[in-house]
């Protein structure tokens, strides 16, 4: 085999390399995989994955699609809800952020 293949095999063999270690790490420190698109691991967020409306910060909340220090402080005022879609309901949020949001967000049933 000449110098020249087997450089390309080498340098070919470490740019993937490289990119099997770097992408799935991206994936694990992003906090929003499948915003807005299926998640590279599955078509769905399972129930752990979503962000509980009843519990999150206002910096967890403000990393949601459309929602900022307004929007966040209202989810936080208007605590606790029964249903991620009493956001809505209440006019807390406008329909438009709720639905892009809707499938990151929970509303775990907080007791009293």
């Amino acid at each position: 085999m000449n110098l020249h293949k087997q450089i390309v095999r080498i340098l070919g063999g470490a740019g993937l390399a490289v990119a099997l270690a770097v992408v799935p790490g991206t994936w694990a420190l992003s906090p929003l995989v499948g915003v807005g698109q299926s998640s590279p691991m599955s078509a769905t967020r399972s129930q752990a994955d979503k962000l509980d409306i009843n519990a999150a910060t206002e910096d967890q909340l403000k990393v949601l699609p459309g929602v900022g220090d307004v929007y966040a402080k209202r989810i936080i005022a208007g605590r606790p809800y029964r249903g991620k879609n009493q956001l809505v309901s209440r006019g807390i949020l406008p329909q438009d952020v709720y639905d892009k949001i809707k499938d990151q967000i929970i509303a775990h049933h907080v007791k009293k």
